[in-house]
Parts: structure tokens; sequence; C-alpha cells
């Protein structure tokens, strides 16, 4: 009966679009620049009206800055922003979308909240995505009515930038799904990896691991933040350093994520947070978007 009704709606999985995404923070509007970029009718839902208007400036200032730096062709830019609609309507937002790609903050039941709603709305005619970095996919899609129409998109900062898509296979998740997943991905310029569901997937947690022990050396008064990023950056070839990454992903995520990670691993002592990084965060300074983290970021 199950593969009856998914052939049923087996027209469903190509994604032509539109394209809508749940959360018009960070990581909600880098996913709405690329998928309008890439012509995709593309709609960015906020509850907030002033973070609708801050996500489409946002936008706007980077299709400008590529336009400058001559990535990217003016008409293209004004394609973009005809693909662009910003919306605090919810049922506006989701109605006819062929994906649903929820940013919003790590907590399950945030996610929860916006993909069971969007499910009731959309059924069996969307595939429904998750842009978490470590919660699980299988937790995710469990309450959802069409779990093997649920798939992890996770997408990295800044969006429009970055080349991987990291694409999360749940347990439910329809094969169908995947690839259409991938060719979303492909289409938007990502090269994409697809991994299984699993703690932290493959990036977060290779990733946390390095970020995690930087973050100790500095604790443990081994070298200064510079020229620990330094040494990755020079010595390991890495475009950026584990402890500027940290500030513009979050030092709250990253703790959030750690604290996931050292519950639902066996090897959970890799990472357990350290006590610094949880004193920045009780501090306020969570990085880039409060100004200030490992670095200063009203002065670089």
């Amino acid at each position: 009966m199950a593969a009856e009704l998914w052939h049923k709606h087996a027209m469903a999985i190509e994604i032509q679009g539109p394209v809508t995404v749940l959360g018009a923070g960070t990581m909600g509007r880098g996913i709405a620049h690329v998928s309008a970029l890439a012509g995709y009718p593309t709609r960015l839902f906020d509850v907030s009206h002033e973070q609708l208007e801050a996500a489409r400036a946002t936008i706007e200032r980077n299709l400008g800055k590529g336009v400058d730096r001559g990535k990217i062709a003016p008409a293209d830019r004004d394609r973009a922003l005809e693909n662009l609609e910003v919306v605090d309507d919810f049922g506006a937002a989701v109605d006819g979308a062929d994906l649903v790609v929820e940013a919003v903050p790590e907590r399950l039941d945030a996610k929860h909240d916006v993909l069971g709603r969007a499910a009731k709305l959309r059924g069996a005619q969307a595939i429904y995505a998750t842009n978490t970095s470590s919660l699980s996919i299988d937790d995710i899609a469990a309450p959802l009515p069409q779990p093997e129409r649920v798939i992890g998109m996770h997408f990295f900062n800044p969006v429009h930038i970055m080349k991987l898509l990291e694409i999360v296979v749940g347990a439910a998740t329809h094969p169908e799904v995947v690839e259409a997943a991938r060719r979303f991905g492909e289409r938007i310029g990502k090269e994409c990896i697809v991994v299984k569901n699993s703690p932290g997937f493959a990036t977060s947690r290779l990733g946390l691991v390095i970020g995690l022990e930087a973050i100790r050396m500095v604790e443990e008064g081994v070298a200064s933040p510079e020229d620990i990023d330094k040494a990755m950056v020079l010595g390991y070839g890495f475009p950026m350093g584990p402890l500027r990454l940290t500030d513009l992903v979050g030092l709250d995520v990253r703790l959030s994520i750690a604290e996931y990670l050292s519950e639902h691993l066996p090897e959970g002592a890799h990472f357990r947070p350290p006590a610094l990084l949880r004193r920045m965060v009780e501090e306020g300074k969570l990085g880039k978007k409060s100004g200030e983290g490992f670095y200063r970021w009203d002065e670089t």
C-alpha cells in the first residue's frame, strides 16, 4: 500500500519550485539566496518582519558583491531578486511548495513544529528537508505523516560561498527523495555528499573535534587563537582556522552540538564542551553575531 501511495505522488519528486525556506536567520537567508539565484521561485518565511527585511537586505548586498567581483552577471542578480519573496504568512509560504527547508534553531521541538505544520498543508506533495547539523533525521521525521519524504540537507555558512551540501539519509527516506535532493544541490551549484543518519553526520563530527580541541588549547594557554588558526591554515591547508570558524558558526551553536554528540556517541568524551566554551556563551560572547568571540568582529 505504501508503495502504491508513493507512486501515486511520484510527480512531486522533481523539485521545480516553489522552494520554501522556514527561518530567515543566517542559514535560512543563505539557502534562499542560492535557491533564487539558481532560478527557483523562492519564499523565505519568518515570524519576524524585521528579520525578513534584514534577510532581504543581506541577500541583496551579497548578490551585489557577486556582481562587483564579476562572479554574477547583473541580469542574474536581478532575476534572483525577482525570484525571491519574503513572507510572514506561514500558509502562503508553504502553499504549492515542492521543497520545504527548515532553518530554525537546533531544537527538536522547533523543527517538529515547523515541519509538522508544513506537512499538514502540503502532505505528500513536497519534500521536507532539515538543515540540522547534528540532530537525528529519524527523530525529526518520526512524528511527520510522510517520514519517507524527510531528508537532511546540511548547508554550510556562508551558504552562497561554501560549495558543500551534506545530504543525510534517514532510515525511512525514500531513494527518489535522495536523488531529487542531489539534483537540487547540483542545480544550486553545490558538491553533494551523501551520508547515513548518525550523530554529527560526517562534517559536524569531524569539524567539531578539531574546534573543541582548539578551544582547549586556548583554555590551557598553549597559543593564541590567531596562532592556532594560522597553524591550521598554513600547516594543514585549512581555508579558515577552527576558532575563526567557531565564531562564524556561533559559540552557542557549537556548544549545543557538542552537548548533543557527547550524549549520543559512544566516544562522547571527545565532544565534552570545554569550560571556556560554556563561560563564553554565558557571557554572551557568541562570535560574529554578537560582535565578539575568539575575535573582535567590530575590528576585523
